[in-house]
């Protein structure tokens, strides 16, 4: 696999790196905690994967009402965009565990829900960590030709009236994820800003093999056991994808799609202007770090900027080390961008879908326009 070569300037934003990775190890330090997860940890993991689990049990059962089904389908899907969030996520960047063997056991429930975890861990750990929002390289800001999330990419006709279907459009995001999205991507040899990336056939059989399995055990199974007829079924299939689509896309849009972070364009080899550490925090948002129940369900992903940062650390410490990342960053003039609330950054979000729908909106007309 080979790099079109983006590189990060070491000079500008050096000493800011050195003594803000130093403080966040004294906080560990001096509190003798571990950077894995902790208690509170694994009893959300506990919590999190019998949301998912026990509504499907219980749909299997076929006790319920058509109406009790339906409600069972929103819980589940609510279940697996928590797992998501707050146990594969963590187990991919192998923040969980100091014990790889757990992560990979975690991890592999995206697997089980229909994700490939290898790809996973090649669009988003690699290409997005390392060049968030730089647009050619950071693999997520390309989700679809009806949504435009970059001043850098092209635009698209229909993608003038973003700002009146985009929402609906995000609830059929782990739909496509699961029938089309990781079968592109792991016959692709190009990806980013890697060329030549050579899939080994275990990786591409485990992922058919896989999707076999989710295929089964969310289609097959419950046309089996369940009194539905195909339209029921359908109904509720859709109402588990719409619920986690949803609520898992527009997380993940809030931390870098929104008023504050900036967008770059490359198109090959480049020096980005600032170190790494500092990139990411021109590039990425906070949202919402007060309200707790939000943090606790969405795996500390509304602390982003924390998350970008040190991805090896777990999301339960975010809230902790959260105020060591801002305090630093403002003694070295380093913005630190946030929303105080889930609907202002959601409001913020739906302002950017209104300016990336004019197509004269350019990666430099963004940045003057930010200013």
């Amino acid at each position: 696999m080979k790099s079109i070569g983006i590189k990060f300037s070491n000079a500008d934003g050096r000493e800011f790196s050195r003594v803000l990775k130093r403080e966040v190890q004294s906080y560990f330090e001096e509190n003798q905690i571990s950077q894995r997860a902790n208690g509170a940890m694994k009893l959300k993991t506990f919590a999190l994967l019998s949301l998912l689990l026990v509504p499907y049990i219980l749909i299997l059962s076929n006790q319920f009402s058509l109406w009790g089904m339906w409600g069972l389908a929103v819980l589940m899907g609510l279940g697996t965009a928590g797992v998501g969030f707050s146990v594969t996520h963590d187990a991919l960047h192998g923040s969980y565990s100091s014990n790889q063997r757990v992560n990979s056991a975690l991890g592999f429930f995206l697997d089980l829900l229909g994700g490939s975890s290898y790809v996973w861990k090649l669009r988003h750990n690699v290409m997005h960590h390392t060049y968030t929002n730089i647009q050619g390289a950071d693999v997520d800001l390309d989700v679809s030709i009806f949504i435009r999330l970059s001043p850098g990419s092209r635009h698209h006709p229909m993608q003038r009236f973003q700002k009146f279907y985009a929402f609906f459009a995000y609830c059929f995001a782990t739909l496509h994820w699961v029938l089309v999205k990781d079968y592109i991507n792991i016959f692709r040899s190009d990806m980013g800003p890697y060329r030549d990336i050579k899939h080994s056939k275990g990786q591409v059989a485990l992922v058919f093999v896989m999707k076999f399995v989710h295929y089964f055990n969310t289609i097959a199974l419950p046309l089996m056991l369940l009194d539905l007829t195909w339209w029921q079924f359908a109904i509720g299939f859709l109402t588990f994808h719409f619920t986690a689509g949803f609520i898992l896309t527009v997380v993940f849009q809030l931390a870098h799609v929104v008023e504050g972070p900036s967008h770059y364009a490359t198109e090959g080899e480049e020096l980005m202007e600032d170190a790494w550490m500092v990139h990411q925090l021109r590039t990425t948002a906070n949202f919402a770090r007060t309200n707790k129940p939000l943090s606790w369900f969405i795996g500390g992903l509304n602390y982003q900027i924390e998350h970008h940062l040190f991805p090896k650390i777990c999301s339960i410490h975010y809230p902790a080390i959260s105020p060591i990342v801002q305090r630093v960053a403002e003694e070295y003039g380093v913005p630190y961008f946030e929303h105080p609330t889930l609907r202002a950054a959601m409001a913020s979000h739906y302002r950017i879908l209104q300016r990336l729908a004019d197509p004269t909106v350019t990666p430099e007309a963004f940045a003057v326009a930010a200013k």
